[in-house]
């Protein structure tokens, strides 16, 4: 996985993703007042989301644990200082750090999600809000998954996918509350980024499919409960 997101960080932010796009559109226009506001993107990657967050008057911090990507984001002059590399099972701040988190197109590729999700919750202070984002359990049933093409080959990326069922308990006994949950389509928003990389035959058939999940989490009050065992 590591080869493959050094390849990756090369092209990801010049390469148009209609998934990323949709998700934007959505969560965007949702952001909630976040001025002073101390800010965990967990998965950062080359710090798309975290530019965004940084605008909005956040106080951001980025966590990845691929060196590339956050070389990538590190050239950008809003995120100097503000990038972690850190395993997402053992994140490197005290507990109850930050006002609101968000996680995107990452919980399919840990492996060990409740270790990874109860340490994201114990970061988060009481109350405060977290959006996590996915692809969709049904668009992987359907053959779709996460990779790219490069000059060499077709790259995919592993995963472990869940139901959303297993991921919305998942999230509630590692004391996340389900405040709200999204599937969303695609649609002639992002029909242009599927006729720019030659896939405008297979646009109508995508719009058919849930392509993204959407949660939108509060963290209780609870106590978390103590770190599985993992191999």
């Amino acid at each position: 996985m590591a080869q493959a997101y050094e390849r990756w960080a090369l092209t990801y932010d010049r390469s148009p993703n209609p998934l990323l796009a949709r998700e934007e559109r959505y969560l965007l226009p949702l952001l909630p007042r976040l001025q002073g506001q101390r800010v965990l993107d967990l998965a950062c990657g080359t710090g798309r989301w975290l530019e965004k967050l940084h605008q909005a008057g956040a106080r951001v911090v980025g966590v990845d644990s691929s060196v590339a990507m956050l070389d990538v984001a590190r050239k950008k002059s809003a995120l100097q200082g503000q990038l972690v590399r850190a395993d997402c099972r053992k994140l490197p701040f005290r507990a109850a750090a930050f006002d609101f988190a968000i996680c995107s197109f990452a919980v399919g590729h840990f492996r060990f999600l409740e270790v990874a999700i109860r340490e994201l919750a114990r970061v988060l202070k009481p109350s405060s809000l977290l959006w996590i984002s996915d692809l969709h359990p049904e668009a992987h049933k359907r053959g779709w998954r996460t990779g790219f093409r490069d000059q060499s080959c077709v790259w995919h990326i592993e995963t472990w996918p869940r139901s959303v069922r297993k991921l919305v308990s998942t999230y509630a006994g590692c004391g996340l509350e389900t405040v709200k949950q999204v599937s969303l389509y695609l649609d002639r928003s992002e029909q242009p980024i599927f006729e720019r990389a030659n896939k405008a035959h297979v646009f109508e058939s995508a719009c058919t499919v849930p392509a993204i999940v959407v949660w939108q989490l509060r963290r209780t009050s609870n106590t978390v409960a103590p770190e599985p065992q993992f191999a």
